[in-house]
């Protein structure tokens, strides 16, 4: 069984204050793109994954923390897989890597072993993996609340084209260290990515109308990347409309409508010695 499993990329992400359970109470849009790892299951007597990351152990990888709390939780610990994961994703870049990796894993289990999980059931084992796991169970575009697991569907966006751009900088346990790096001053009340997903039901979205958008980690990504101002003006420079952060970053995107002119741009970049992609806005589900 061969499954693809997308990144993400944030439309627009607010912070709107600290929560009694240390968490953060976070009001985001996310969109899945055609970037994506591939996995490949199939029976075997004993669990094993093979992934071809370097540095990336099995007990560092959502995949495999996925696969043993399912055979926990559904008391399957007789059945087995052999998965084969090839990462495509960049890893700990904001675009959602290790958490659809995740999803697509307790999806095609759920098949593999015959378990007949609901979506609403695997979403609620999904918390427990991270807070935008849920998210990748269906994938497409959708408002995310609370820490970000309570999501709703939203209408697709046009047939536009992301251009991913990856600067070549890493933080270590780096969610929880911007995470902790906000003020107040990040806070906002959710009204900007409200509106953007109003306009997504009304289907009247534009590109500006994400430009226009925000993230909260903005300012707190520059400060603990410095190389991060570099990527933005490349990206700029290469003729993207905008330049906006997706998750805790560090990678920076941005929307064209033309494929033709998301190639332009990628070439630019490539060119540049950047590593960078150009992305479809994937709307298939993960459960298909």
């Amino acid at each position: 069984m061969l499954v693809l499993a997308h990144a993400k990329i944030n439309l627009s992400l607010e912070v709107l204050g600290r929560r009694p359970d240390g968490y953060h109470e976070v009001v985001t849009v996310f969109h899945t793109i055609g970037l994506a790892d591939r996995l490949t299951f199939e029976p075997s007597d004993s669990l094993v994954l093979h992934c071809d990351a370097a540095g990336l152990s099995n007990e560092q990888n959502l995949a495999w923390q996925a696969a043993i709390m399912l055979q926990r939780e559904t008391r399957a610990s007789s059945k087995g897989a052999s998965i084969t994961l090839e990462k495509r994703v960049p890893e700990a870049a904001g675009l959602g890597g290790g958490s659809t990796d995740a999803a697509a894993t307790l999806l095609a289990l759920n098949k593999l072993w015959g378990l007949k999980l609901t979506a609403a059931t695997l979403r609620k084992l999904a918390v427990e993996l991270g807070s935008d796991v849920p998210f990748f169970i269906k994938g497409g575009c959708a408002i995310g609340t609370g820490r970000g697991e309570v999501v709703k569907s939203l209408p697709a966006m046009p047939d536009w084209w992301a251009v991913v751009l990856c600067p070549n900088v890493r933080l270590p346990n780096k969610t929880a260290r911007l995470y902790a790096m906000l003020t107040e001053a990040d806070f906002t009340d959710g009204a900007a990515t409200r509106a953007l997903a109003s306009r997504l039901r009304k289907g009247v979205a534009t590109i500006a109308d994400v430009a226009g958008a925000t993230n909260a980690f903005e300012r707190v990504v520059a400060k603990a990347f410095p190389g991060l101002a570099k990527g933005r003006r490349a990206l700029l420079k290469a003729g993207a409309p905008f330049a906006r952060l997706t998750g805790t970053g560090p990678t920076l995107f941005a929307l064209v409508e033309h494929l033709e002119e998301g190639k332009a741009i990628l070439g630019r970049l490539v060119a540049g010695g950047h590593e960078a992609y150009l992305a479809s806005l994937h709307l298939a589900s993960q459960e298909s």
